[in-house]
């Protein structure tokens, strides 16, 4: 059995390591987690220092807590999507971008932003492109249809250039990384870790732009399918979800915890130390309180991004028909497809 490690936190949180407690007595809830700063980064972080379990029929202090059980399914980016609209999970970590046409489908409620895309996203490519003009010509690989391509069509928008003037093919986001090294592909976009990975081991690759460039436009969300959520216990997995992702976070804001808990983080970016750590978290900017949330939430940036870029670009790709643009919403509205809604994070900060 693992040790058992407390430490207190600011304003009286305690946090346990390795304190696991038998099964609520309503059906479990599952989230689809992938390799990503705010994702993985938070809960299975929070899975591996014990606030949560993770697995089905145990539940950690915060499930105890709202009495939920949360099973957490790792798996890559791609699979999260297919995962969240055949039905297969409650909640998925899902860009802004990848939660509009699944929507159409199954309808959506973002309950939280984790974080915004600040240079994790990047184009790198291989020596002899210096520019990005030099890209033209050159297949540009990257996870098509989904957040990379939006990336790279925006990034080149925000350099003055015509993304139709250059191409752009689907790879999966962590062959991007390895078909660089091994010189099979010239450039590729893809996120961190694989940017930090790519880039530490070959020298002469180098990142050519980043989404530093469209900061505030890619947001990386939990989104819960509204089914889901009026189930019984559906607002308790909400709010436990977004209570285990405040409590990371507060562990990663405050100094004594600091440097421990970005280690813990690391372990799950192919073994990234401290320092490397410190840039990656710098490049994935996370809404850590909930009044960082409830501000994107209940502001006027994110309706502008999703009115003026992300819907825009989905209809130009097709991933949503004109005559099927699933309705989009800032609050709560049932009848809604995507509903951003800041309900979930004001009823888990409620609770003490």
């Amino acid at each position: 059995m693992r040790k058992i490690l407390i430490s207190a936190l600011s304003a009286g949180t305690i946090m346990v390591w390795g304190l696991s407690i038998m099964a609520a007595d309503r059906a479990p809830f599952t989230i689809a987690v992938s390799e990503y700063p705010s994702w993985s980064g938070t809960f299975l972080t929070a899975c591996d220092i014990g606030l949560i379990d993770g697995a089905e029929g145990k539940m950690g202090p915060i499930e105890k807590k709202w009495n939920v059980d949360i099973v957490v399914k790792d798996t890559d980016y791609d699979s999260c999507i297919t995962l969240f609209v055949n039905g297969n999970v409650d909640a998925a970590c899902l860009t802004n971008i990848d939660s509009l046409a699944p929507s159409v489908t199954r309808k959506a409620v973002a309950i939280i932003p984790t974080s915004t895309s600040a240079g994790a996203d990047a184009c790198l490519v291989r020596p002899g492109i210096n520019t990005v003009k030099d890209l033209k010509g050159i297949v540009v690989r990257g996870l098509s249809s989904s957040v990379s391509e939006y990336a790279f069509d925006k990034c080149l928008e925000a350099l003055g250039e015509d993304a139709k003037a250059y191409k752009f093919e689907s790879l999966d986001p962590v062959q991007v990384g390895v078909t660089l090294q091994s010189e099979k592909i010239q450039a590729g976009i893809t996120w961190n870790p694989v940017v930090m990975e790519t880039l530490k081991a070959d020298p002469k690759i180098k990142r050519l732009f980043d989404s530093s460039l469209i900061k505030g436009q890619i947001i990386d969300m939990v989104t819960a399918s509204r089914d889901s959520l009026g189930k019984e216990g559906g607002k308790d997995f909400a709010c436990a979800l977004i209570d285990t992702y405040y409590t990371v976070c507060r562990l990663m804001d405050n100094e004594k915890t600091h440097d421990k808990t970005l280690t813990s983080m690391g372990k799950r970016f192919a073994n990234l130390g401290l320092k490397e750590m410190q840039v990656i978290v710098k490049e994935t900017q996370f809404y850590s309180t909930p009044e960082k949330g409830l501000e994107l939430f209940k502001g006027q940036e994110l309706p502008k991004v999703m009115k003026d870029h992300v819907v825009p670009w989905a209809l130009e790709k097709g991933l949503v028909e004109k005559n099927k643009m699933p309705k989009v919403i800032f609050g709560n509205d049932p009848s809604a497809e995507l509903c951003f809604d800041p309900q979930y994070i004001e009823a888990a900060t409620k609770k003490k």
